[in-house]
């Protein structure tokens, strides 16, 4: 049998980067199809549940459907490789995994949607070529970009809140590049779990559409640098003439990464409190039922949170799969003896990221049958 694995995916996707990348540093491997390919509809669907990308079929024939699940799979069979030793540096790897997935969905959004002067054709490229090739395959692209840039609405960007989205991006931008001249990787030399949640929307979105790569190229050079080297299966650093092979030592968070984390909280912890609240009260009313899908297109519609950000007022989905993905920071937080927690718990009061630790929901997510479902 084969050892080479399947992965459904589509070259812009925001999700799909991320096992890609996973699969890439790992050396695992793969084959990477398209969903316009006749055995997804036949073979992989009926098991994935949901017709969405990334998706993995195993050489034993096994469907992984998520990024998150088919990292885990590998990282549950192989020691955790990607994750560190120290509690600071687990907590803070597990964190940007959810920034990455969830909390830069903004941005990510706008740059691709609303620049279509230097996107547009180069984005199209990609939707069709995604489809089989049919009669009517121009009309589906059309239809799917129109949805996608529709569903980029319900992330909380219109012309009252463009202006802080992009002054944030950009400072983000700004505080990320400074650390990555000091270490190619967020925890040192090697990719973390956070690495990975992070290049999300930094590889497909911000990094390749047109408009937001060339704005990186010219005002984040390292993050730039940084996207090439997560999809590069070695270590990839022969600029850091003095470079190490692991996580930093002593379970450190260098302050270059505190300053990054300061400017994410500003937009990441009032987002998250405010889904939180929203989506406590629509569980409170609904009452789905256990086993019940609560992420995707089998679960039911949540509704939106409004918050506000240095002085606008943003509308946006308030997102179950985050707070699937918050558990495991609250989690590994949870599993820490007091001395650690205590070390943490100054780390993310310093870095603004205190209320993540009770930033809960009334109801667990777990996965069950390549679902996400309310316990």
């Amino acid at each position: 049998m084969s050892n080479t694995h399947k992965l459904y995916a589509i070259t812009h996707s925001l999700y799909s980067g991320r096992a890609r990348s996973y699969l890439i540093k790992q050396q695992i491997p793969f084959q990477e199809l398209s969903t316009g390919h006749e055995s997804f509809k036949a073979e992989v669907l009926p098991k994935g549940k949901l017709a969405t990308i990334p998706t993995l079929v195993t050489p034993e024939g096994e469907v992984i459907r998520d990024g998150a699940a088919i990292i885990e799979h590998f990282e549950a069979a192989n020691g955790r490789p990607n994750r560190p030793t120290g509690p600071r540096q687990q907590v803070i790897s597990a964190l940007f995994d959810v920034i990455g997935t969830d909390g830069l969905l903004r941005p990510a959004m706008h740059y691709r949607w609303n620049f279509p002067e230097d996107n547009l054709e180069f984005v199209r490229y990609h939707f069709l070529h995604s489809q089989r090739d049919m009669p009517e395959r121009e009309e589906k692209t059309e239809a799917m970009m129109n949805r996608m840039r529709h569903a980029g609405m319900f992330f909380g960007v219109n012309d009252e809140t463009r202006e802080v989205v992009e002054a944030l991006y950009l400072e983000y931008l700004e505080a990320l590049n400074a650390h990555f001249e000091q270490y190619p990787y967020l925890l040192g030399w090697r990719p973390s779990i956070g690495d990975y949640g992070l290049l999300a929307p930094m590889y497909a979105h911000l990094g390749r559409d047109p408009h937001p790569a060339r704005l990186m190229q010219q005002r984040a050079t390292r993050v730039y640098r940084w996207v090439e080297r997560m999809n590069r299966a070695d270590q990839d650093v022969p600029e850091y003439f003095n470079a190490g092979t692991d996580f930093l030592a002593d379970d450190e968070i260098p302050d270059t990464l505190v300053a990054v984390l300061k400017v994410l909280a500003e937009d990441f912890m009032p987002e998250t409190l405010a889904a939180a609240a929203h989506i406590n009260t629509w569980l409170d009313e609904n009452q789905p039922e256990a086993g019940s899908a609560a992420v995707g297109r089998l679960a039911q519609a949540v509704g939106t949170a409004e918050f506000s950000l240095r002085g606008a007022t943003i509308n946006a989905l308030a997102q179950p799969h985050r707070f699937y993905l918050l558990q495991r920071v609250q989690d590994t937080y949870a599993a820490l003896a007091d001395d650690e927690k205590a070390e943490v718990d100054s780390l993310l009061a310093e870095c603004g990221m205190t209320p993540i630790l009770t930033a809960t929901l009334s109801r667990r997510i777990s996965r069950a049958d390549n679902l996400e479902v309310w316990d």
